[in-house]
């Protein structure tokens, strides 16, 4: 053999074997075999069965299962008790002939999973209720609510009950300050379905939301069948219909309204009339102000000029006059109380966005007054006026006078608010007892009048939602007009006008005891309501679960 036939390159057999050129690392040492081809792979995973090790399929075990499956070792006959909260599980009763507004926010406040199926009482197609349909007319029926000023717990019941009257069970609605949603899912394997609607404007109409309600109570009943045609069409007559009362009605009514406030706080005739003209001004001037399309701020700061310029030139005229009485009188007729109410309401109930919302909103409107007042009475100083805080505290006590006036107040006040001819003499009663209640604690007692108030104001939301339940109707129209005598207007005033002497310190207590008074009304009234519903057997829907929105079991 040659030396150029000794360095070809040899076969992949003799080269496995043996080859002294060959010097790399992956060369099999000397006296060590090749695996035959088709045998076991050499990378092997961490998780394979070792060698001589049997699988559990081979050896006959129980087959590897699902983490949430019951263990091997799990025995139902020597499990331990299953987890029971230390209060126990309250139980929810629902009561069927209770009113849809306490079954329908019972059933909000319980898990999904634990909700009872609804009873459809409509007559729908055979195929089923139209889904997109039926949740435009709940979000329409909610918008209304809303924006006639109903707390955000009871929206969402009447938007709940509305789709359980059609046989949709799956819905969650959501509300805020300005927006309304609901969502539907047919079932677990289907995809939701979401609706939405925005909230534009606002208006105080009590007779529409007397209708709405009206219109839910008729859905939810299983005597009544209504198409949902039929409750487009009724929903689409309760938007056209008009107020109740004229433009005219509503301005003498907002003079008569200060009227009545000027002689709670010892005004006398000459007063009622000053406060009267002021009030009917700055209404007036609201109005214009609205035509041209100014925000409400200013509409409220340019409301609250007249009543107090007024009650400066009188003054600075040497008329023997009491101002104060003149300018809170007109401040009454300006006051948010029925935000104020429905704001602390929905943060009682654990709307926590709603009513932050809604306590900005009386914030900038009280603001607003502030502007308007504090404009007014700087130049009444600067010109020579002699206005005297100390006044509020020589108030006389006139308690058949002051009762009427309470009366006249009310009902005055129910008319701004729309309200239906049939509930005028209502609240106008509960507005009489709400002042008699405050002036026997606070004048013959001597309790302080943030307890007065809201031991009043607690009262008028008993009898509010006692008249509510009677007729099954919402109960704002009842609560709203008879808290008017219990709003702190001479507070506000005397606060301003401190401030505006340049007594800062003594405005400020002033106004933070104003403050007080409107949050003893808010919360006075909510807790007469609660009252109710708890105590109350008939028409009730036993006893409900509170919102556990804030805790953790």
């Amino acid at each position: 053999m040659t030396e150029a036939e000794d360095r070809k390159p040899r076969s992949d057999e003799a080269r496995t074997t043996y080859d002294p050129e060959i010097t790399s690392e992956f060369a099999l040492p000397e006296g060590m075999v090749a695996p035959r081809a088709g045998g076991e792979s050499e990378t092997t995973s961490e998780f394979a069965v070792p060698q001589g090790l049997a699988s559990p399929q081979q050896a006959g075990a129980e087959p590897e299962g699902s983490a949430f499956s019951t263990p091997r070792t799990y025995s139902a006959k020597d499990a331990p008790p299953a987890f029971t909260p230390a209060a126990g599980v309250p139980l929810v009763s629902l009561v069927k002939d209770a009113p849809w507004q306490d079954r329908m926010r019972t059933m909000l406040r319980m898990p999904v999973t634990e909700r009872p199926a609804p009873e459809p009482v409509q007559r729908v197609e055979e195929e089923g209720p139209a889904v997109p349909r039926v949740l435009d007319l709940t979000l329409r029926i909610g918008e209304l609510l809303l924006a006639g000023g109903e707390n955000a717990e009871d929206v969402e019941a009447a938007m709940f009950a509305v789709c359980r009257s059609y046989g949709l069970d799956r819905c969650e609605p959501n509300v805020t300050f300005t927006l309304l949603s609901i969502s539907h899912q047919p079932s677990l394997v289907e995809d939701p379905v979401t609706a939405s609607r925005t909230v534009r404007r606002r208006g105080t109409d009590y007779t529409r939301l007397a209708a709405v309600f009206r219109l839910v109570d008729d859905l939810t009943d299983p005597e009544a069948h209504i198409s949902l045609e039929e409750a487009y069409r009724r929903l689409a007559e309760i938007r056209r219909n008009r107020h109740p009362y004229p433009g005219w009605a509503l301005t003498a009514s907002a003079g008569l309204l200060a009227g009545a406030a000027s002689v709670l706080v010892g005004g006398d005739l000459l007063v009622f009339v000053a406060a009267a003209v002021g009030a009917m001004l700055g209404d007036r001037l609201a109005w214009l102000c609205a035509g041209r399309g100014l925000p409400e701020f200013y509409q409220f700061t340019v409301a609250a000029m007249p009543p107090a310029a007024i009650g400066v030139a009188l003054t600075v005229a040497h008329v023997d006059v009491k101002a104060s009485a003149v300018i809170t009188g007109g401040l009454f007729a300006l006051l948010p109380g029925r935000a104020l109410v429905a704001g602390v309401q929905d943060g009682l109930t654990g709307f926590y966005i709603t009513a932050s919302a809604r306590l900005l909103e009386v914030m900038y409107f009280f603001v607003g007054i502030v502007v308007g007042v504090l404009v007014v009475l700087y130049f009444g100083v600067k010109v020579g006026a002699k206005l005297n805080p100390d006044a509020a505290l020589n108030m006389p006590e006139r308690p058949l006078v002051q009762i009427a006036a309470s009366m006249l107040l009310s009902l005055t006040f129910a008319v701004l608010l729309q309200q239906e001819r049939s509930t005028v003499l209502a609240v106008t009663l509960n507005g009489g007892i709400a002042w008699s209640v405050y002036g026997a604690m606070r004048y013959a007692g001597d309790i302080s009048p943030v307890a007065s108030t809201a031991v009043a104001a607690g009262l008028v939301g008993l009898f509010g939602q006692l008249l509510s339940r009677y007729r099954f109707a919402s109960a704002l129209p009842y609560t709203t007009a008879a808290i008017g005598p219990l709003l702190p207007g001479s507070a506000t005033y005397f606060g301003l006008l401190s401030m505006a002497q340049n007594h800062v310190d003594k405005g400020l207590v002033s106004l933070a005891k104003a403050a007080s008074l409107a949050m003893a009304i808010a919360i006075g009234v909510n807790l007469g309501s609660e009252i109710s519903r708890l105590t109350l057997r008939v028409g009730s829907a036993g006893k409900r679960r509170a919102a556990k929105r804030t805790r953790g079991f």
